[in-house]
């Protein structure tokens, strides 16, 4: 993995005056943009030929860097050119999926928002269990083998794809069926207990500028075709085999009942608290807990994202919780901006970026 210090020697000779924040066109890349703009910045974007239109129309981007892949990122050529303009890269999931995180730990030299030594535990679905384990969190049952599932479980891949080739099975024979039928590298999979309940995916937080987490929204992901076939009476359904698909295609806002909201800080908190004694300083701005809750009203966690999520492109003008604690529009990438402006004026930058 590429040393902080070689990033500190990086952001040593950018002009800070003239700081750009810059992302993959992608994913979040709208809504850090303009928060960006709203904090005062100049924006760079790295985004295909055919992807431009899109920021144009907006007129959030002051430069365009143009690939032909998004692994283009890492030519000496292209970091070049995002160093010349003093860029801050802000990662978000599209970033980690394209890019990979093992080349951004070790050929990215840009210099990143947040801390790169995340992505080892958030790539890894064991070390994601194993931090969310020590923050006291519940999660369902993991399943070693496929011999061992006694129970309804949910089929997981790795990478940020959007829920792309999960399936459920509830025992081995049904396993081996659908594991058949998708498509790729069927290699490395995690096998989990599927828990029933309502979704709850909060998003936070953490500024080391202020010590404090901070809960800034939350969402449920529009899943295809599972959202669309619970809007198709049982009766026309039976007889027709349909394989519920779980690709993320939309997000829907959410407002947690208020009695949740001491259990979710609690959650949050402790995570960051966990994740700064396994790799110093520990995480850095946004992520996400994805919960599940019980009709006991117990939350459960099946998953961390240690890095803005799509979710949070629902509050470009902030949700109520984030109303709630700033009282002026913030949206996660406008808290992004923010939080490196708050550096910049305490002179703290280097604690933000790696």
């Amino acid at each position: 993995m590429l040393s902080h210090e070689r990033i500190v020697k990086v952001v040593s000779k950018y002009n800070l005056a003239e700081l750009t924040i810059g992302t993959l066109g992608s994913h979040s890349a709208l809504q850090i943009l303009k928060g960006a703009r709203d904090e005062g910045f100049r924006t760079l974007v790295v985004c295909r030929s055919d992807q431009t239109h899109v920021y144009q129309h907006f007129g959030l981007a002051d430069e365009f860097v143009i690939v032909d892949n998004y692994k283009d990122l890492l030519s000496h050529e292209i970091q070049e050119q995002l160093l010349e303009h003093n860029v801050i890269l802000i990662p978000h999931g599209s970033f980690v999926e394209y890019i990979g995180s093992e080349n951004i730990s070790n050929k990215l030299y840009v210099p990143l928002f947040g801390n790169r030594r995340v992505l080892e535990w958030e790539s890894s679905r064991d070390k994601q269990r194993e931090l969310l384990e020590m923050a006291g969190i519940k999660m369902p049952k993991k399943f070693d083998t496929p011999e061992e599932i006694d129970r309804l479980v949910m089929v997981k891949f790795p990478g940020a794809k959007g829920g792309k080739g999960y399936f459920l099975a509830k025992n081995k024979r049904e396993f081996e069926q659908k594991l058949k039928k998708v498509k790729g590298e069927k290699k490395y999979y995690t096998i989990q207990e599927y828990v029933i309940g309502t979704l709850i995916y909060p998003h936070y937080f953490y500024s080391p500028i202020l010590s404090r987490t901070e809960l800034m929204s939350m969402d449920i992901r529009y899943e295809s075709n599972i959202d669309g076939l619970t809007r198709i009476p049982e009766r026309i359904l039976k007889g027709y085999l349909v394989d519920p698909s779980y690709v993320v295609t939309g997000n829907i806002p959410l407002v947690a009942r208020e009695s949740l909201l001491p259990k979710i800080f609690e959650m949050g908190e402790n995570v960051i608290k966990v994740s700064q004694k396994l790799f110093p300083p520990g995480m850095v701005g946004p992520f996400c807990l994805e919960c599940i809750c019980t009709p006991d009203l117990e939350l459960w966690a099946f998953e961390i994202s240690a890095r803005i999520v799509a979710g949070t492109n629902l509050y470009v003008q902030g949700s109520p919780y984030s109303q709630l604690l700033w009282n002026e529009p913030m949206s996660t990438g406008r808290r992004i901006a923010r939080e490196i402006k708050l550096a910049l004026e305490k002179n703290r930058l280097l604690e933000l970026i790696y």
